[in-house]
């Protein structure tokens, strides 16, 4: 190699930094399935020919990224395509703005599984899923199937439009599992604006499409740590049933989410998985969806370690990125202790790479975290005293 250092002066030059930054990847990037018949009726384009757009082809993801995305390949909101418009716009509307969907040409086509969900999994970014709608048992639990499988992203299901009786069984037909942790529920159904009204009417519709767009707000307002409940569902203007505490003190425990009215504000007041006790670790949904953010993050973030030599200087390089990355996701408030310490550790050394283990072409590294939970019940004691 020619030497670069010909005559006599100062020479700058680049050095590779010994940690490589993670960055975090997105968490509210929606996918949605639903009902979109062949003969749907499809808006004029704009060019004054009188032609009309193409209906967007069945089985096949498509990028929405605004509401007239949808309307150009899906059409506008009308009886066909109710639910999976409504839920759409509804997401848009509460604070999405990045989403990818899916038409069937007819319910049936729902009724013995979810094909479907094998394009969608191709697709990354997509970190909620949601068949607006669609109550069936065996759908919900493809969704949940679906979630576990590709490890990063999470279910919104719709509760029963109209359950026999105000119980968890009646509300969810998915039982609570291992894999109902990859999923929430939330009911009752909400009233909306019907677009198709001649007189101004409303509509009930299911909540997923507005709740995945509440999952978009509060991951940019507060971050994916933060439990998407306690928020107002924006463009509802009803509920299909006004849930009193008393009724919602059965269904919480089940984990069934429910929507709620304060003071005429209509919020989300629940924030549990479809766990079952037997994996209460992941009870609260922002702590599965802030799993699967850290555990995405952290493989993309560290592809440049595969092919390095397994050294101890890669060990020490590993836990300086690591904990780069951790210590910002504790100064954000996603990790509990005073101090970095008491958030997290990350342990990759002799103790973690025997030499057996390099011999097989591994490096291991452990890493613990404390994740913060929600403040699900608050409880303030107060007690009357004589003043002195």
């Amino acid at each position: 190699m020619p030497n670069p250092y010909l005559s006599p002066g100062v020479y700058v030059e680049d050095v590779p930094p010994s940690s490589k930054p993670i960055a975090g990847v997105g968490t509210s990037t929606a996918g949605f399935l639903g009902v979109v018949p062949n003969n749907i009726t499809m808006p004029a384009k704009p060019d004054g020919s009188g032609s009309k757009y193409p209906v967007a082809t069945a089985s096949k993801p498509y990028l929405v990224t605004c509401w007239n995305d949808f309307v150009t390949q899906f059409g506008e909101i009308q009886s066909g395509n109710a639910f999976l418009a409504h839920a759409v716009f509804g997401f848009f509307h509460n604070g999405g703005t990045r989403c990818w969907v899916v038409r069937v040409a007819a319910e049936a086509d729902l009724s013995t599984g979810v094909d479907e969900l094998s394009d969608l999994a191709a697709i990354d970014e997509i970190a909620i899923v949601a068949a607006p709608g669609v109550t069936s048992q065996t759908v919900q639990q493809a969704l949940l199937d679906h979630c576990k499988n590709t490890g990063d992203r999470v279910a919104v299901l719709d509760g029963v439009k109209t359950p026999a009786t105000i119980t968890a069984t009646d509300i969810s037909l998915t039982a609570r599992s291992e894999t109902g942790s990859h999923g929430a529920i939330y009911f009752p159904w909400i009233e909306v604006n019907d677009p198709t009204s001649a007189t101004g009417g409303t509509v009930i519709v299911p909540p997923s499409g507005h709740i995945a767009g509440i999952y978009a707000r509060n991951d940019s307002t507060r971050g994916v740590h933060k439990a998407p409940a306690n928020e107002v569902v924006q463009g509802a203007l009803g509920l299909g049933y006004r849930i009193s505490k008393a009724q919602q003190d059965g269904l919480n425990p089940e984990g069934i989410n429910v929507i709620r009215e304060f003071n005429g504000a209509l919020k989300v007041w629940g924030g549990r998985t479809r766990a079952d006790e037997a994996h209460a670790e992941y009870r609260y949904i922002s702590t599965r969806r802030y799993m699967n953010y850290l555990r995405e993050s952290i493989d993309e973030g560290t592809q440049w370690v595969v092919f390095e030599p397994n050294t101890s200087s890669l060990w020490k390089r590993i836990v300086r990125t690591l904990t780069d990355f951790l210590t910002n996701e504790w100064r954000a408030g996603a990790l509990f202790g005073e101090t970095p310490k008491e958030a997290f550790y990350v342990k990759c050394d002799a103790d973690t790479n025997p030499a057996d283990v390099r011999e097989l072409g591994r490096v291991v590294t452990e890493i613990g975290v404390a994740i913060v939970k929600p403040a699900e019940f608050v409880i303030f004691r107060i007690q009357q005293t004589t003043g002195s």
